[in-house]
């Protein structure tokens, strides 16, 4: 669901520098003042991968913050950690803590973004029981020209690539998609870190060196709920449709929540896909343009009726609180 009722609540402006705030891209994009430069930032975890395995959990955090940097096309340089835990006295909160300590140290070195600072907050207890374990990775990143950098809006003809390739059965393991189906359960989808380093400086670099004619004009990362979102999270920032005829049409493709991938919107396919080296080609998904999405010919949504559902839930649950 859309934080808009959450986020236009602060100000998001710095000194007029802001170039990506809430929802423009896929990660936050602040212009240095006076100069070329951008800092990309973004702040990352999943509670219920760190729950299910905490170092797996602790890898993700930390590569998901570095695809969302790389989303953008900036390069990311350094992280910030807050560990939140229950009580470290107990033996299985505190193997929690050192799992997810050990995979986020292995990732950040795996990845060169080092941890440069960090806090606890622990005891976060209720009656006895403990929150989800979640260390929030913050990373940041530099891109070199701002005028370079890519947010979520694509363009009418623009066409939809894949990078990473399809995920298998196994990443729908404490995904999104099990949760609406009655509860997460499994384990995360693996993360590796070599292939998370290659795929994100091509997309760096498929960012930084493309013309005008062949520009990336968006990426997302994909993470919580698959592919689907993703792309939704694109056409609801461009206000257009889609057309996608997917090659694979189960629920681990449209939902599953493999690692090191993303969904990129470029002007010339072909451009792309020689630019990619073998073994990680993207894959050709389909077309923006007008106002439906529609998969494989036989199921279509409007994206007004994709954006009433996705910017009605939060305010209308506060709403319902406030009642």
């Amino acid at each position: 669901a859309s934080r808009r009722w959450i986020s236009e609540q602060y100000d998001s402006q710095v000194m007029a520098d802001t170039l990506a705030g809430p929802g423009q891209a896929a990660a936050a994009l602040v212009r240095v003042h006076g100069s070329d430069k951008a800092v990309a930032m973004s702040t990352d975890c999943n509670p219920w991968y760190c729950a299910a395995d905490p170092y797996t959990g602790g890898q993700q955090a930390v590569a998901e913050a570095y695809r969302n940097l790389s989303a953008t096309g900036a390069t990311p340089l350094a992280i910030t950690n807050n560990l939140n835990f229950g009580n470290p006295e107990k033996p299985e909160i505190m193997g929690q803590l050192v799992a997810s300590l050990r995979g986020m140290g292995e990732a950040a070195k795996a990845l060169n973004t080092p941890i440069v600072s960090g806090n606890v907050s622990l005891y976060n207890e209720t009656q006895d029981s403990a929150i989800l374990p979640t260390p929030v990775i913050g990373m940041v990143g530099l891109i070199s020209d701002w005028r370079r950098a890519v947010g979520l809006r694509a363009k009418a003809g623009d066409w939809l690539l894949l990078l990473g390739g399809w995920p298998e059965p196994a990443d729908l393991g404490q995904s999104c998609w099990q949760d609406l189906r009655g509860g997460r359960s499994g384990l995360p989808p693996r993360v590796n870190l070599r292939q998370e380093a290659a795929i994100g400086q091509q997309i760096r670099e498929a960012i930084t060196n493309s013309d005008s004619t062949q520009a990336v004009t968006a990426c997302q990362d994909i993470g919580d709920g698959g592919l689907l979102v993703a792309l939704a999270e694109i056409l609801l920032a461009t206000g257009l449709g889609a057309e996608l005829n997917l090659p694979r049409y189960d629920a681990a493709s449209l939902f599953g929540e493999g690692q090191a991938r993303y969904l990129a919107a470029v002007g010339d396919p072909d451009w792309l896909l020689k630019a990619c080296t073998e073994g990680s080609k993207p894959i050709l998904l389909g077309r923006i343009g007008g106002e439906t999405l529609t998969l494989n010919e036989q199921h279509r949504i409007s994206i007004e009726r994709l954006r009433r559902a996705h910017e009605d839930w939060l305010p209308g649950l506060m709403e319902a609180d406030a009642t």
